[in-house]
């Protein structure tokens, strides 16, 4: 399944994956929120709560779609966050990977805080 992040005039699509939290995730599509940034991070609330996977992890490759247990927030990491060490892009704790962007994440830098999100499955 695919789905569409709709924010600041940028739409960034992502193709889910095979785990119990991008299942979780797409039953509650579609939704809104308002974006929040960390550094070259967009996160946002959602209407999830899932408990963190085995394979959690803090530092992610720009492109993959993470979901925050500890806020349960959806956190797209596209470069560094106040906590990165080096060149890495490190979330602020393990998250959830369910998603993979289908273009260049760093468009998100035109997001801004309080800007509006929608996220929808494509037909």
């Amino acid at each position: 399944m695919r789905i569409r992040f709709e924010m600041a005039g940028v739409s960034l699509d992502a193709e889910l994956l095979d785990t119990p939290t991008a299942k979780a995730i797409a039953a509650k599509l579609p939704f809104s929120s308002s974006a929040m940034t960390w550094g070259e991070e967009v996160y946002f609330e959602v209407p999830v709560q899932v408990a963190r996977e085995k394979d959690a992890k803090a530092v992610v490759t720009p492109g993959e779609i993470a979901y925050w247990p500890d806020g349960h927030a959806i956190a797209i990491g596209f470069g560094r966050t106040p906590i990165s060490q080096g060149s890495e892009t490190r979330l602020a704790s393990p998250c959830n990977i369910w998603a993979k962007a289908l273009s260049d994440v760093k468009a998100l830098k035109a997001v801004r805080a309080g800007c509006r999100i929608e996220v929808r499955k494509l037909p």
